[in-house]
């Protein structure tokens, strides 16, 4: 799936909401209670895939202050999206030419054990979501390069991925982006 928005993006939201089979009303649900402890991060990357910052819930502003990481939540508790990372583009290192959107379990739960999960993009000016994708994939994997955006002559461009990789962290997750975007 690739997004082109219509019109200039410059402050957006990706959202993360987690399920394990119906627990929890978005990213964590299922049938015994169970708490998975699922983590949204951005990587920011140069025009030769080398990173130039990563926002994640260890670091919870990018070096140039253009992007905000809402902070951990490791339950999926409460009403709205779970974690949400807010990118100004307006402010984002000149350098940068890629996001890239991963998503990990933390505590090592595979994502066999993960229903009800997506991501979602929203232009945080106009409120209006332009991309949502469903992190669907089963397996053993504890990781997915969920999906990039890359900065083109006419604006950004999101692509989704869904890439199942392993890592508990989103450090470990640096190269399996890097070779997605």
């Amino acid at each position: 799936m690739i997004c082109r928005p219509s019109g200039a993006i410059t402050n957006f939201r990706p959202y993360l909401q987690s399920g394990k089979k119906g627990f929890f009303a978005g990213f964590l649900g299922g049938g015994a209670p169970v708490d998975i402890d699922l983590d949204a991060s951005v990587i920011i990357f140069d025009q030769n895939k080398k990173m130039i910052d990563l926002v994640w819930f260890r670091q919870l502003k990018s070096v140039d202050g253009s992007v905000h990481h809402s902070s951990d939540n490791r339950t999926g508790d409460g009403d709205g999206d779970d974690e949400v990372i807010h990118i100004d583009l307006r402010i984002l290192d000149p350098r940068a030419k890629y996001l890239a959107f991963t998503v990990n379990s933390f505590r090592g739960q595979t994502f066999d054990e993960v229903d009800n999960a997506f991501a979602r993009l929203v232009d945080a000016t106009s409120g209006k979501e332009i991309c949502r994708y469903t992190l669907a994939e089963k397996g053993r994997h504890t990781g997915v390069v969920m999906a990039s955006m890359e900065k083109t002559i006419s604006g950004w461009q999101m692509t989704a991925h869904g890439t199942p990789t392993s890592g508990r962290t989103a450090e470990q997750l640096v190269g399996a982006a890097a070779a997605e975007i």
